[in-house]
């Protein structure tokens, strides 16, 4: 079994009682782990699979897909999205689908894993601001090694192929117009 700190950045409903879940790792980059039985109400994953959660994740590897199994969840840092300003979960959620676009699964990011939890950890605490998004767009440039363009966004946009649709309801917020 592999174990590695991971930060909860995207769930799928597999079954009725099942999730696939898609964590970005320190140490294996992204990756999709099955958590079977997982929506049951006695499930050892009870309350530690919400988005933006620090966790230390044990799983097996399948030899067959990129779809592995969770097998625990040891919570290191939780992200209580109730507690926090609306535009602080828009802003969490903007820069985990940038993450997701930006990394292939099964390579091993620290940096970009590191960026994540440090703005993950921003938001738990401080309010959400145009500084922190272009802070974060920047050093993920900066990561990426797409650093020096004179538009981050644009330099971003071309990496990934795209910006996440995310982008515009987080930039409105901030700017007061939701």
């Amino acid at each position: 079994m592999d174990q590695t700190e991971a930060i909860l950045i995207r769930r799928l409903q597999w079954s009725d009682t099942s999730l696939i879940t898609i964590w970005l790792t320190r140490d294996h980059g992204k990756i999709r782990l099955l958590a079977r039985a997982a929506r049951r109400p006695s499930s050892p994953f009870a309350g530690k699979l919400d988005l933006f959660y620090r966790a230390e994740v044990g799983f097996s590897t399948s030899a067959k897909t990129s779809l592995h199994t969770l097998r625990e969840v040891r919570l290191i840092e939780p992200f209580d999205a109730a507690a926090v300003p609306c535009g602080n979960v828009f802003l969490c959620g903007y820069f985990a689908e940038l993450v997701d676009l930006c990394t292939e699964s099964g390579h091993a990011s620290p940096d970009i894993y590191s960026l994540l939890a440090r703005a993950v950890g921003h938001l738990r605490e401080k309010t959400a601001s145009a500084r922190a998004l272009g802070y974060f767009e920047e050093e993920l440039c900066r990561v990426l090694g797409i650093a020096g363009a004179a538009d981050p966004l644009a330099a971003l946009g071309n990496y990934c192929g795209r910006i996440p649709e995310s982008r515009a309801p987080a930039v409105r917020f901030l700017s007061g117009g939701v």
